[in-house]
C-alpha cells in the first residue's frame, strides 16, 4: 500500500505530542512492509532544516517541506474579523505547500492520503482533483473544542469575545467538511461520538497515540530519601499548557509549597516564555526545549498536567506512564486515555484537589510505585504502537 501523509507542521523528529503522533504512525505502517512519503508544512515554531534529518529517515519518506510562517500577525487577524473564514484554518494556507502536493500528486499513485488534522483540509479540493486515493482525516482533536473551552474559561471580557468568534468559526468550518473525506481516524473515541453526534455519516475508527515500550523502560524516581518533585513537559507555544501552568502556579503552587514544603517544581518545553525562564522562586526549576525527553522524565519525580483545555489526547501523558510515573492530572488532560483514578493515574480537577493529591503522592512512595506500576500495564495492553498501526491499516483496506 502506498500512502501519502499530509503533515501540518514537520512530524520529524518527533518533539511534541503532534509530531510523536505523526511519526508513530509514519515509522509503525513502514515497519508493517508498506510505503509512507510524508509532505509537511514547516512552520516558525517547529522549523527544520530537512538536510540535517537522519539519513535513514529521508530515504524511508521522501519527506519534503514548505516553509510557511503560521505566526499570529495582528493586521491579518483584525483584517479577518471582517470576513467569516476561520484564521486558524488560513494561517495553513500555502501555496508553496499546495504547488508542492500538485507534483506529488501528478508524479505519484497513491491508495491513501492521510491528511493530518483539519489544518490540511484547505487541500482537499486538490487532492480530489489530482488522485483517485481514498482521503481519511486523522483528526487530532475536534479542533473547535480547544477554543470553546478556551473562551469558556477566559475571564477578560474583550478576549472572551474574540475567543468565542473563533471557536465559532472553526466550528462551522470543521463541521462543512465531516462528510467531505472518505473516512476519519480521531485519536480518541470520545472525538469519534462528538463527529458523530455533528453529523458525520463516514466510515470512522479510533487510531490512539502508539509508543514503542521498550524505549520507556525506566523506573519511577519517587522515593521516601530524596526531596519530592513536580514536573511538567509541553511545548509551551500550545496555548492550553501555557493557559495550564498559569493556573498551576497562580492557584495551586503555593498552597502545595505548605502542604510540602520541600517540593520542586520543574518545567520544561519548547518556546517556553521568558517571564518564567526569569522567575526568582528558587524551588521551581524552568528550563526551555531540552535535548532528551525520556531521561528528562525519568530523572524527575511526579508528572503534573493541570490542563483546562484542549481535546484529544495527551501524549506526554502515555510517554509518563509508560516509564511507571505517577501522574495528577485534570480529567481535560486525561481525556482520550482509558485510565482508571487512583488506579494508574490521579485525577484532580480544582485547586484543592490538586494539593490534596500531591500530598498524598509526597507521603506515599509505595503508593506511587503501585499507580506507575499499573499505569506501565495500561500502556503495554493499549497502546503499543505495533497494535495500533495494525488497526489504522486494517482500517485502511476496509475502505478501499
Amino acid at each position: 500500500m502506498r500512502v501519502l501523509q499530509l503533515c501540518h507542521k514537520a512530524p520529524y523528529p518527533p518533539r511534541d505530542g503532534g509530531s510523536i503522533a505523526m511519526n508513530n504512525l509514519t515509522q509503525g505502517l513502514i515497519n508493517l512492509g508498506h510505503e509512507v512519503q510524508v509532505l509537511a508544512i514547516n512552520t516558525p515554531n517547529n522549523f527544520i532544516d530537512i538536510t540535517t534529518l537522519d539519513s535513514n529517515y529521508r530515504e524511508k519518506t521522501n519527506i519534503q517541506v514548505t516553509y510557511q510562517d503560521t505566526s499570529i500577525k495582528v493586521g491579518k487577524a483584525f483584517m479577518n474579523l471582517f470576513s467569516d473564514r476561520s484564521y486558524n484554518i488560513e494561517r495553513f494556507i500555502s501555496k508553496d505547500f499546495e504547488t508542492l502536493l500538485f507534483q506529488f500528486l501528478s508524479d505519484n499513485k497513491y491508495d491513501i492520503v492521510l491528511i493530518e488534522s483539519l489544518f490540511i483540509a484547505p487541500y482537499l479540493q486538490l487532492i480530489r482533483k489530482m488522485s483517485d486515493a481514498k482521503v481519511v482525516l486523522r483528526a487530532h482533536n475536534v479542533e473547535f473544542e480547544i477554543w470553546k473551552r478556551r473562551y469558556l474559561a477566559c475571564k477578560n471580557p474583550i478576549k472572551k469575545t474574540y475567543l468565542k468568534l473563533l471557536a465559532k468559526r472553526l466550528k462551522s468550518y470543521e463541521i462543512s467538511l465531516l462528510n467531505q473525506y472518505d473516512a476519519i481516524a480521531s485519536i480518541t473515541p470520545r472525538d469519534t461520538k462528538i463527529f458523530k453526534d455533528l453529523g458525520c455519516g463516514l466510515p470512522m475508527t479510533d487510531i490512539p497515540v502508539g509508543i514503542d515500550q521498550e524505549k520507556f523502560d525506566s523506573p519511577i524516581r519517587v522515593t521516601s530519601n530524596v526531596p519530592i518533585s513536580l514536573f511538567h513537559l509541553g511545548s509551551m507555544d500550545w496555548m492550553p499548557n501555557m493557559e495550564a501552568i498559569e493556573w498551576f502556579l497562580t492557584a495551586i503552587w503555593e498552597e502545595t509549597k505548605i502542604a510540602v514544603p520541600d517540593i520542586k517544581l520543574h518545567l520544561a518545553g519548547k518556546n517556553m516564555p521568558n517571564h518564567l525562564l526569569q522567575q526568582k522562586d528558587p524551588d521551581i526549576s524552568v528550563e526551555g526545549e531540552i535535548t532528551n525527553a525520556l531521561d528528562y522524565i525519568g530523572e524527575k519525580g511526579i508528572m503534573i498536567v493541570p490542563l483546562l483545555s484542549g481535546s484529544g489526547m495527551r501524549v506526554k501523558i502515555i510517554e509518563g506512564m509508560a516509564m511507571g510515573k505517577m501522574i495528577i492530572s485534570t480529567s481535560i488532560g486525561a481525556e482520550g486515555i482509558a485510565y482508571e483514578h487512583e488506579k494508574n493515574i490521579l485525577i484532580a480537577n480544582t485547586p484543592e484537589e490538586f494539593v490534596q493529591m500531591i500530598k498524598r503522592a509526597a507521603n506515599d512512595a509505595t503508593f506511587c510505585q503501585s499507580v506507575g506500576s499499573e499505569a506501565r500495564e495500561l500502556v503495554k495492553r493499549k497502546y503499543e504502537n505495533a497494535g495500533i498501526s495494525k488497526k489504522l491499516l486494517d482500517f485502511f483496506h476496509s475502505i478501499l
